[in-house]
C-alpha cells in the first residue's frame, strides 16, 4: 500500500515537472518567436520602406523631414530606433524623410504680427514651429520679437522656423530687455521706445557700410539673399545694445545712417 502511493507521488511530481518545463518552453518561443531586428531603412523610398516594415511585422510612420545635401530627396534619411535594435514583432518604427537640399532662405520675420509671419512661413514652403511667448514692452502683443532659424539662415536642418512672440509686460515690471532695433527707420524704433516709456537722446550719425557682394553659392546649397544698401534714417547702432536691462523711465540713444 505505502509503495503505491509512493509510485502514485512520484509519478504526480513528474506530471508537474513535465508541466512546468513544457510551460516554459512555450513562453520561451512566444517571447523569442515574437522579436525581430529593426532593417536599416536609411535611402529607401517611402514605398521600399513600408514593404519591407510589413515584411518584417513592422509599423512604421513618416515622423519628420529634414535638409540633406547627401540623401536624396524623399528618402529615408534617420530612423529610431536604429538598424539592428531587437524589438517586439509590431514595434512602431519612426523615420526621417529627406527634403534634399534646402531651396528656400528663411524669410526675415521680426516685427511682423504672429499671422503674419506664419503667412510668410507658410508661403515661403517651409512650417510653422514652436511659439513662445515673452513680456515685452516694446512691441505690440503678438509681434514676433525673435525667430530660429534667423532670416536668410542657409544649411538648416529642418524646415520648421519657430517665432517668440511679445506678451503683455506685468505692471510691476521695472525694467525690460533691450531689443535689437538695427536696420529698422529711425521712426518706427522712435515710436517703440516712446510706448515703452522710455526716453530718447539726440540721435547720432554715421556714414553706413556699403555691403559686400554676395559670394556664390556651392552647387546643392540654397544661394544667399543679396546685401541691401543702408537707408539714410536707418538704425545701424544703439546704446544700451540689444539684449541689456533697459530701466523704466531710462535713456535710449540710437546711430543712424547718414
Amino acid at each position: 500500500m505505502i509503495l503505491r502511493l509512493f509510485q502514485f507521488a512520484l509519478v504526480l511530481v513528474l506530471l508537474v515537472v513535465v508541466a512546468m518545463v513544457s510551460a516554459l518552453t512555450t513562453m520561451h518561443f512566444a517571447i523569442h518567436g515574437a522579436e525581430v531586428k529593426v532593417p536599416d531603412f536609411r535611402g529607401m523610398s517611402e514605398a521600399e520602406a513600408r514593404r519591407k516594415a510589413a515584411s518584417d511585422g513592422l509599423e512604421m510612420s513618416i515622423d519628420d523631414h529634414f535638409y540633406s545635401a547627401v540623401v536624396p530627396e524623399s528618402r529615408i534619411v534617420t530612423q529610431s530606433p536604429a538598424a539592428g535594435t531587437i524589438v517586439r514583432t509590431g514595434w512602431q518604427v519612426r523615420l526621417g524623410q529627406s527634403l534634399g537640399a534646402q531651396k528656400v532662405a528663411v524669410p526675415s520675420l521680426v516685427h511682423d504680427p504672429e499671422r503674419v509671419a506664419a503667412l510668410a512661413i507658410r508661403r515661403a514652403g517651409l512650417q510653422l514651429g514652436t511659439i513662445a511667448h515673452m513680456p515685452y514692452a516694446l512691441a505690440e502683443p503678438g509681434t514676433v520679437i525673435a525667430q530660429a532659424p534667423d532670416a536668410g539662415a542657409a544649411q538648416v536642418d529642418r524646415p520648421n522656423v519657430a517665432l517668440l512672440l511679445s506678451a503683455q509686460v506685468p505692471a510691476e515690471a521695472t525694467g525690460y530687455v533691450m531689443p535689437d532695433f538695427s536696420g529698422q527707420p529711425a521712426k518706427t524704433a522712435d515710436a517703440a521706445v516712446d510706448k515703452a516709456g522710455l526716453k530718447l537722446a539726440p540721435p547720432l550719425y554715421r556714414q553706413a557700410e556699403i555691403p559686400p557682394v554676395a559670394a556664390i553659392a556651392a552647387p546643392g546649397e540654397a544661394p544667399a539673399p543679396p546685401a541691401l544698401p543702408v537707408m539714410p534714417g536707418t538704425v545701424i547702432a544703439q546704446q544700451p545694445a540689444a539684449g541689456e536691462r533697459v530701466e523704466t523711465g531710462g535713456t535710449i540713444q540710437f546711430t543712424l545712417a547718414q
